[in-house]
């Protein structure tokens, strides 16, 4: 297999037009022929570059508005003519077909043209054909041909054919085939991700996946673990997006924590006050409500100390100097809002390991995405939980109705267990959880490790009692059996807010009479696995 290959004659076609005369310039200062067409011919033109249509070429005028001018023979036999096969080169000088070296292609806007909200004829109209088939065309050629897809890969051709006396090396090469025919795949993905969503075929019998890299982690979840970081190309708020002011870089376990705070914390609307989460694993060990953002941020905190050393703050609204300063009291690994104050990024300056993350606008917990997950042999897709209870939506099946007061006080529990992995109980007293359990194989159990979790604050606090007294309690789905209600009952709880939905509902409602408490179903269920 050929190492250097010659780059003679380059063909140029590109929507993103960043870079493109510093480009033409370098190649043509190297003695390379340029094709283009179009705007990009114009532009290279207009630059006093010396530029050959590819119609030129070709013979052929473009034509169809555009729709048709590079899909001829005499542009994909230059990018497919195997230079080593003496057929090839024979067809090459009987059709009068010239190679062509190398091929720089960024597609037609689709992906930017969709999330500017355009009909359904301007987004048709925006994919691109002729790209990707010269761009497969050269990719799959690159033993000959070098590909660029990638703004960010000019210079690395222009210092191989400084490096090479005018060629490139099989392993640029290479390596600009595999990122071409990813480009196409990710073009293809969002072209048929919208048409799914356009015709209304929720479950396509096919479906395509795609992601741009964003950097390496050090590690996955364990060291042994390689890992990398891919963006989706939404816009939605959150870690993907955020701008990092400091601390090194983000683990593996820090972006997914980071997210399920970031989320978690957006279901509490600023404009109602602010709200603190603190994620440890993927679970909230904290989360509160205060009159002030600091005052959240100790409710928060008060709710379990220990798990709380190490962990991820959210904050639903920017960052200020008090709530700095609150932070940086104990170790924290990332601390993510919507803003952050210039006296608020001093103060986080003096801790060189703490990460501050920012980003224009909380993540909207009622907007419509769709998520994945891998599993042996297949990939498991579904609507995000986005399901949202009010006050009109709960039913009272107890004698006792809840108060004002305890009505919040559920309502805020209940968007907590919505972001608790399953099993999942969480108590919540004035706006804060003040015990939480996750992820447990029984009910009962989460029951009772949240009512220790008080327990053991109350004690760590010098209080006369656990704040479980009086709470409020969610649980993410139906109390199969009494067991589980009367432990919540025990640690003090007085109401409870559950979807419902068990064959023993009855017996669970009337435990909760006997024992006094007001439950409320929601007809809803949270899992979270």
């Amino acid at each position: 297999m050929t190492n250097l290959a010659p780059l003679r004659r380059a063909l140029i076609s590109v929507s993103d037009k960043t870079g493109l005369i510093d480009l033409a310039q370098a190649l043509s200062e190297r003695g390379v022929e340029l094709l283009s067409t179009g705007g990009s011919a114009q532009a290279i033109r207009d630059a006093g570059i010396e530029v050959r249509d590819v119609a030129d070429a070709t013979g052929f005028p473009e034509m169809m508005d555009g729709r048709v001018k590079t899909l001829h023979p005499v542009v994909h036999g230059g990018l497919l003519a195997r230079r080593d096969l003496e057929a090839h080169r024979d067809a090459m000088v009987e059709h009068n077909i010239g190679p062509i070296d190398l091929l720089v292609v960024n597609l037609y806007p689709f992906e930017e043209t969709v999330a500017k909200g355009a009909d359904f004829d301007t987004c048709i109209e925006n994919i691109d054909i002729g790209g990707p088939a010269m761009i497969r065309s050269a990719a799959k050629n690159h033993t000959f041909v070098t590909v660029v897809t990638d703004i960010e890969d000019y210079s690395a051709v222009l210092a191989e054919l400084d490096a090479n006396d005018g060629q490139t090396t099989l392993a640029l090469r290479q390596r600009l085939a595999q990122t071409a025919y990813a480009r196409t795949a990710a073009y293809d993905t969002a072209v048929s991700t919208w048409m799914a969503g356009a015709i209304g075929a929720d479950m396509p019998r096919r479906r395509s996946f795609s992601g741009t890299f964003k950097q390496t982690m050090r590690y996955g979840e364990n060291s042994h673990q390689s890992a990398a970081f891919y963006t989706d190309g939404t816009d939605r708020p959150g870690v993907a997006t955020a701008l990092q002011h400091q601390g090194k870089d983000l683990s593996y376990n820090n972006i997914n924590d980071t997210d399920a705070a970031f989320e978690l914390v957006a279901e509490f609307d600023a404009a109602d006050g602010p709200a603190v989460a603190i994620i440890k694993h993927a679970n909230p060990c904290g989360v509160a409500r205060g009159a002030t953002l600091v005052e959240a941020y100790r409710n928060a905190f008060d709710c379990d100390r220990t798990s709380a050393f190490g962990g991820i703050v959210a904050l639903n609204q920017p960052l200020d100097e008090d709530t700095a300063n609150a932070i940086v009291e104990i170790f924290t690994e990332v601390v993510i809002a919507p803003g952050a104050s210039d006296a608020a990024k001093a103060v986080f300056a003096a801790k060189k390991n703490l990460r501050l993350l920012t980003t224009d606008a909380l993540p909207d917990p009622k907007t419509p995405i769709t998520t994945y997950r891998q599993v042996a042999g297949g990939m498991l897709v579904q609507d995000k939980d986005t399901g949202y209870v009010g006050m009109d939506d709960l039913k009272v099946v107890t004698k006792t109705a809840p108060t004002d007061a305890q009505m919040a006080d559920l309502l805020f529990a209940w968007k907590v267990a919505k972001h608790v992995k399953s099993n999942a109980i969480v108590y919540v007293k004035d706006k804060a959880t003040v015990g939480v359990g996750a992820g447990q194989m029984s009910r009962l159990d989460s029951a009772l490790i949240a009512a220790k979790k008080a327990e053991r604050m109350a004690d760590a606090m010098d209080l006369p009692q656990p704040l479980t007294i009086g709470s409020a309690v969610a649980s993410d789905a139906f109390f199969p059996f009494a067991d589980g209600l009367m432990e919540a009952a025990a640690a003090g709880a007085t109401c409870v807010i559950q979807p419902g939905g068990s064959m023993r509902d009855d017996e669970v409602i009337a435990a909760a009479d006997e024992a006094g408490i007001a439950m409320v179903f929601t007809g809803m269920r949270h899992f979270k696995h």
